[in-house]
């Protein structure tokens, strides 16, 4: 039994059709529905019902997953028992945040692989809230404050933020000297309908802000507060440049948002990969040297 065949039949038992099996494999839906037809001659029962939406497991075919998917697992420790000291080599698919992977992330993944020549990395960087499991991810950067989850996460380094508006702004509307007035008096740019977390000495507070203006990513928004939108909760590393050009400044500062953290999440496991092991040092040491703090 082929262990691409087994890898390929839980990567569709688990994406929920072929192609996007294809796409997190990066092969071909025609080699991915070969792998699957010689996997089920060779058992001798159908694992996958293929249907207009994608394909469903039958009955033998949920029986069957977990089973493949302890090998591969099995499989997948055991290669790396052998390959030589810091070698790596197989597939790493990881997602990073569109606002800070290209700036920070993108140079150190870039650098693993120029390290390790076996390895293929895969990376999607978008500020939307991705589903490791679902999408068939080994792991994730993410940034900010970490909500409850059954992932298991690691801390690679701290993010300081502030509130931030530009002088134009705040010459129109004043800048807020308490939560209150932030909440009644002042437009915020927001991702959503989130909540904005500040510190009030050494309690932290919770407050729900109002704006026009949102958007998915912190580009964006920074761009939303140098144009005089409104006040923008961000991170140092994206507004240090304009703070010190006097493009933006900071406001309400008596209340500071406590620090957050930049984080590898991983799917649950007993063990994680040496790949994700050696892709979260790597990312605590460039984090241990930035300049200024992700």
């Amino acid at each position: 039994m082929d262990i691409e065949e087994l890898r390929t039949f839980v990567e569709v038992a688990d994406a929920g059709g072929i192609s996007p099996a294809a796409a997190r494999l990066g092969v071909s839906k025609s080699i991915v529905s070969r792998r699957l037809a010689r996997l089920e001659s060779e058992l001798g029962v159908l694992l996958l019902a293929r249907t207009t939406r994608g394909a469903a497991l039958t009955e033998a075919g949920a029986a069957f997953r977990n089973h493949a998917a302890r090998v591969c697992t099995e499989i997948d420790v055991a290669r790396e028992a052998v390959l030589p000291a810091g070698e790596l080599r197989g597939r790493l698919r990881v997602a990073a945040p569109l606002s800070f992977g290209g700036a920070h992330f993108a140079p150190i993944l870039a650098e693993m692989a120029r390290r390790h020549p076996q390895l293929h990395i895969q990376t999607c960087y978008s500020d939307r809230f991705v589903d490791l499991i679902a999408e068939g991810y080994d792991c994730a950067i993410r940034v900010g404050y970490l909500q409850d989850s059954n992932l298991v996460a690691r801390r690679i380094g701290p993010v300081l933020g502030k509130l931030v508006a530009s002088p134009d702004y705040v010459q129109a509307h004043g800048a807020p000297e308490t939560p209150e007035e932030l909440v009644a008096d002042h437009q915020a740019l927001m991702q959503g309908t989130e909540t904005w977390q500040l510190k009030d000495g050494d309690k932290i507070i919770t407050v729900r802000p109002q704006g026009r203006f949102k958007a998915d990513n912190g580009t964006a928004l920074l761009a939303a507060a140098v144009a005089g939108l409104g006040i923008g909760y961000l991170p140092d590393w994206l507004t240090h440049e304009h703070l010190a050009s006097g493009a933006l400044v900071p406001v309400m500062t008596r209340y500071p948002p406590p620090p957050a953290g930049a984080y590898v999440v991983r799917p649950p496991g007993q063990h994680p990969a040496r790949k994700i092991r050696v892709l979260t040092e790597l990312l605590i040491e460039y984090c241990d040297q930035a300049e200024h703090p992700v």
